[in-house]
């Protein structure tokens, strides 16, 4: 498995903007496809984006396409989610996770084994 850490969550105003970033401690972070995970309160944990090991290829939410872009960067180990446009319906926890090293990334949360703790978005109206 492989450690990660959230950051950049916080409270911000409808159609306003943040950036989260994710750590990982792997060495060898290029073997792992990275996603995006939320969870709002009552809620089950969702999909939000996806990328695979090189940053070529990457997947998206219908909810949040076109607003939000999934990134990353091998040589620091971490992964982005830039956030834009939110909206209310976005406030949730969001989660950085990985699958197994050389597993596709893809929608379906059982396929990840990997899982930071969270951080919080607060989108108020």
């Amino acid at each position: 498995q492989v450690q990660l850490v959230e950051s950049g969550g916080g409270l911000v105003q409808a159609g306003g903007s943040l950036r989260l970033s994710c750590a990982a401690s792997a060495r060898t972070f290029i073997s792992y496809d990275m996603g995006w995970f939320r969870q709002a309160p009552g809620k089950e944990r969702e999909f939000v984006a996806s990328i695979n090991y090189s940053g070529g290829n990457t997947d998206y939410a219908d909810t949040v396409k076109g607003r939000f872009t999934i990134s990353r960067d091998n040589a620091k180990n971490t992964v982005y989610l830039q956030m834009n446009s939110l909206k209310p319906e976005d406030t949730a926890v969001y989660y950085c996770a990985a699958p197994p090293p050389y597993q596709r990334a893809t929608a379906r949360r059982g396929e990840y084994s990997s899982w930071g703790q969270g951080t919080q978005v607060t989108v108020s109206s």
